[in-house]
Parts: structure tokens; sequence; C-alpha cells
């Protein structure tokens, strides 16, 4: 839900006749932001430019402003008097504001863009054509570094029985990536997701509790309790700008990292098979803690699993909501969940470090912080 006051602007170019009834569009990308206004004029641009002009009216663009302080809704006025701004008079993290944007959209379709990516040519054709199925909730384009595009950020997210999410592909060729079929993938990475807008509505948009982290792949879940399914896109190609210089070992951030970890696992791992998964998942926590222990950030790991254990009447709740989805759902629920290994585990902890040189450490961390999402 939008939490009020919020208001929703357009510049001269907005056209509400475009949105509603029969002009209702086909596709509304939502760009939540938090002092991106550097990092917006470069996706927007992306946007206006490989739009075909006879699709620029089968499409909405919806930037959720999430209480900026850097100017960003006057500048989208005078620059991009077509977007549709929604200002939030408070800042409420990122899934506060991609839940305000989807909450006002129109299209049939949204698409949620990072305000560090950019759109390649054929993007939406590609991204929207997946659709054609109607048990497809989500599609996951093929995820390029924009400072390395040869290298893949992510083809997919997947989900293992040990509770261990990961970008499909991450640190690979992006050849080899674009050279593979569509294929079934868990979910897709929230930087750039394509979702069935009514597929959304009905599983509730993101988690608000989560704030930043897993809250992607918690709405992955869901929209497979619905019986929807992910497809992979590769022909659907976006930019993202990366970073790994932000501090990721920060007390309060690895904290809510762990809890959220656990809200997901134990709130979405299915009943039939949640015995291997409790062994799997008991030993993924024993790695994790001992890598912890040796780097001596321990404790706001272990605190974080604390709090998840105090959340339990919330995950029974969770529980409960899923098990309503999957008995709502004509389609059964189908989760593509494998069982990982130890070598994908060392590969992440050792993945190589992403630079990024557009934005100061001080607005990344801000944005981490209030939007949760302006560099992943």
């Amino acid at each position: 839900m939008i939490d009020p006051p919020v208001t929703v602007e357009g510049g001269p170019g907005f056209d509400p006749a475009r949105v509603g009834g029969e002009g209702t569009p086909l596709c509304s990308i939502v760009i939540p932001t938090f002092n991106g206004r550097e990092l917006l004029e470069t996706c927007l641009a992306s946007i206006h430019r490989h739009l075909p002009p006879d699709r620029a009216r089968d499409v909405e663009v919806i930037v959720s402003d999430d209480a900026s302080t850097d100017g960003t809704a006057e500048w989208l006025a005078a620059a991009f008097p077509s977007v549709r701004v929604l200002r939030r008079e408070t800042n409420g993290g990122f899934c506060a504001a991609a839940n305000a944007g989807i909450e006002v959209a129109r299209g049939h379709f949204i698409q949620l863009l990072n305000n560090d990516t950019e759109v390649t040519a054929g993007w939406i054709e590609s991204g929207l054509a997946p659709f054609a199925d109607p048990t497809v909730g989500s599609v996951a384009p093929l995820v390029l570094v924009r400072s390395e595009p040869w290298r893949v950020d992510s083809a997919g997210d997947t989900y293992t029985l040990s509770g261990w999410p990961a970008k499909r592909g991450h640190g690979q060729p992006a050849e080899r990536w674009a050279a593979r079929p569509a294929d079934e993938v868990f979910a897709a990475s929230g930087s750039s997701a394509f979702y069935r807008a009514e597929a959304l509505r009905r599983v509730g948009g993101f988690d608000p509790l989560l704030g930043s982290y897993y809250e992607d792949v918690d709405l992955g879940f869901r929209l497979r309790w619905a019986g929807y399914r992910c497809l992979y896109s590769p022909r659907c190609r976006i930019l993202h700008e990366i970073s790994a210089t932000y501090d990721h070992g920060r007390p309060s951030l690895q904290r809510r990292m762990a809890r959220n970890a656990e809200l997901v696992f134990w709130s979405n791992m299915p009943a039939g098979r949640l015995g291997p998964a409790i062994v799997l998942h008991a030993f993924l926590l024993a790695t994790q803690g001992c890598w912890r222990l040796a780097r001596l950030r321990f404790l706001p790991f272990f605190l974080g699993k604390l709090d998840a254990a105090r959340d339990l009447k919330s995950i029974r709740d969770r529980r409960r909501l899923r098990a309503d989805l999957a008995r709502g759902s004509s389609n059964p629920a189908h989760f593509p969940l494998g069982v990982g290994s130890f070598g994908a585990v060392l590969g992440h902890l050792h993945r190589p470090q992403e630079h990024s040189a557009r934005t100061p450490r001080l607005d990344r961390d801000r944005s981490r912080d209030g939007l949760s999402r302006g560099s992943r």
C-alpha cells in the first residue's frame, strides 16, 4: 500500500488520457529512487533512446521518489516531462518506494528498474514476449555489468534447499548466457525484473518488513506459491552498475541480511521439502558462522538469527498466506530448488569486486540505508 502523504505529478508532456480505459498502457516501468538524479538521467535517457516510437504510447514510466533531497522531482518535471513522478514525503526504503510505484502503475505488465540501470535495444519486446504464456508471472532479463558488459551480473536468480540464493551466471562471460535458449529460472532479480501486474497485486508486492536484501527472492517464492513461473529471456538485456565498494561488513546491514535470510527460508520452504532442507540449511549456517567468526563478524550474524527467531508468529502467518495462495491457484505450485554446492558458496565469497565511479561513497551508503537499492 502507498503510505500517505504521496503526490503523483507529471510535466506538460504527461497525458492522463493515455492511462485507464482504452488508453491503458501495456507496460509500466517503475523506477524507485533516492537522491539518484545523476543515475536517473542515464537510465531514463536509455529508455527514451531504445523505446520504438510506435510503442511509446504503450509504455508509461513512473519514478517513485523516496523523499529525495537533491531536487529529483523538480528536475524530472523539466527534463523528462512525460515521466510520472510519485513523490513520497517520508523515506521508507526500497520496498515501500517500489510498492508505491506498483500501486499507481496502470500497465498490464510492470518492469521494476533500478535507477542505476540502462536498457538496450529490443529490451521491451523481448521482456514482454514470454507473457504470452498465462502461467508466466515474471521474466528475468540477461543483466550485464555496465562497466564490463562482457560479464554477467545475473541471468535470473536461483535458490537452493539449503536457503542459499544466488545470481545465476554471475561473473561469467556474457556470450555463454546470450547464446543460451530461454528457460525457466527460480526468480528474477529485482534490479530489472518484469512482472505480470495481476500476479503482483495478487501476491501483495514486496514485503516491507524485509526493507532490503532478499525481498526479490521472497516475492519470487510467493509468485510460485500462487502457481506462476519465471522465464529467463536472453534477448532482453539490461546494463547494471553494481558496486561492491559499499561496506557490506557494516554490522547493522549484516544483521539485517542474516535476519532476512531466515525469514525467507522459514516462511517459504514447502513443507514437503523441509526435512532435507533443514539438514542442508544447518550445514550452511555452520559454514557461514565459521566464516564470519574467522573474520570477527560473527556477532551481527548471530543477532540477526536471533531477530528472526523472535519473529516466529510472523513466520507462521506468512506460511498461512502462502498456503492460501496455493489453494487459490488453478496451477500447481512448482519450486525448482537445487541442492547447491560448497564450491558455489566459495565462489560467492571470493567473487570479483565491482567498482562504481558514478556515485560518491556517501551517496551510495545513504541510498542503501534509505532506498536500499542504488547499487546491488
